[in-house]
């Protein structure tokens, strides 16, 4: 089964290389492509991508205030922040949103893609700066004995990832930190993800800092 992407970008030849990237790649389709935010508002339902790019600096409707609009009424669909921006805030802001996921758009079109399948399979990607800098906001948050409690369905390995997790380190850096393949990696996140009933990173890393 190929992964539906949509893609909400206003810059007419940025959108059109996202749509050959997908276009040409197995495993993955195009359903939709939309011009600005009003235009993602109405097609987006109709359409139900599994997979959303959306830039963040839209004309009229930004990005953040898309997923914002659409999260609650389509919870199934996943929302991944494609833009040239890094700041702190707007970082917070899309993530906060309902977003799942925030790349940059210099992101090579195979890390584009092992992204979004990533993100389909239960992850949370991120580059690895971004990754940083939304969990550096908890590092010097302590455990309560409430989070102690919520994380005893983890096994071993399992908070071993999730402690990594709350560093900022990327699939690639835990699999080469513990020897294992990026693939054990993301299904042991996956299975975190279960157990703690969160469906991202940042929500993850809340429950480990006892948020």
């Amino acid at each position: 089964m190929n992964i539906t992407v949509a893609i909400v970008e206003d810059n007419n030849d940025i959108r059109q290389a996202l749509e050959q990237i997908i276009e040409m790649s197995e495993g993955y389709s195009l359903c939709c492509s939309c011009v600005n935010g009003e235009d993602a508002l109405v097609k987006l339902p109709i359409f139900k991508p599994m997979v959303v790019l959306v830039d963040i600096h839209l004309g009229g409707i930004n990005g953040i205030e898309v997923v914002k609009d659409l999260k609650p009424t389509c919870p199934e669909m996943l929302f991944m922040m494609c833009t040239i921006y890094e700041e702190d805030e707007k970082i917070f802001e899309a993530l906060s949103a309902g977003a799942s996921g925030y790349i940059t758009k210099k992101t090579a079109p195979a890390k584009l893609l092992e992204s979004i399948k990533e993100l389909y399979e239960g992850g949370a990607p991120m580059s690895s700066q971004i990754a940083r800098k939304v969990v550096s906001a908890f590092v010097n948050k302590p455990t309560t004995p409430a989070a102690d409690e919520a994380l005893d369905v983890l096994s071993k390995r399992e908070f071993e990832i999730l402690e990594m997790l709350s560093k900022g380190l990327v699939y690639k850096e835990i699999a080469e930190d513990l020897f294992i393949s990026s693939e054990t990696v993301r299904k042991h996140v996956y299975n975190i993800y279960n157990k703690l009933h969160v469906s991202n990173r940042v929500e993850a890393v809340n429950k480990f800092f006892g948020r």
